[in-house]
């Protein structure tokens, strides 16, 4: 597990799921369900089995005091059209916090370095603020769970 500090003072985790304690976990996943399950209103199956992947890693930025997760996102090793990429998903901020900034930290630290592409599948009113940290549309959009998606993907040259 790698910690820093952003400027805010909150302490940002870079995590295997089995790395972190059990409360962590609990934590993590409460959030994830809290937002996209319960205030989102889709009902989905959250636990996926993605998130014990080896190459899975969990961003997530927690208060100064340490008391509580208040943005995460999820990291994977995955394929497209049978090359390496990184998938981000699962990019979520706690009510009390959004608009602070809080998911481009997350996005910043995975995207910083990667070498490889990175995609994702963005909520639709979200293109914009993917777009900021050089990710693009690259295919149609598509309903999930009620919500327009689309496909996007950042190359490394696109920094």
């Amino acid at each position: 597990m790698t910690t820093s500090t952003t400027p805010d003072g909150l302490a940002l985790h870079d995590a295997a799921l089995t790395d972190l304690p059990v409360p962590r976990v609990y934590e993590l996943l409460a959030l994830r369900v809290d937002v996209f399950v319960v205030e989102q209103a889709c009902a989905y199956p959250e636990l996926d089995g993605r998130d014990l992947e080896d190459g899975a890693r969990h961003v997530f930025l927690v208060e100064p005091d340490g008391d509580r997760v208040v943005a995460a996102l999820r990291r994977l090793d995955d394929r497209v059209d049978d090359h390496p990429v990184t998938r981000v998903g699962r990019v979520v901020t706690h009510a009390d916090h959004r608009g602070a900034g809080l998911a481009g930290w997350l996005l910043d630290h995975v995207v910083a370095g990667e070498q490889r592409a990175i995609v994702l599948d963005a909520q639709e009113h979200l293109v914009d603020f993917y777009a900021r940290s050089g990710f693009r549309v690259t295919g149609p959009g598509w309903l999930e769970d009620g919500i327009p998606h689309v496909p996007m993907r950042r190359d490394p040259e696109d920094a």
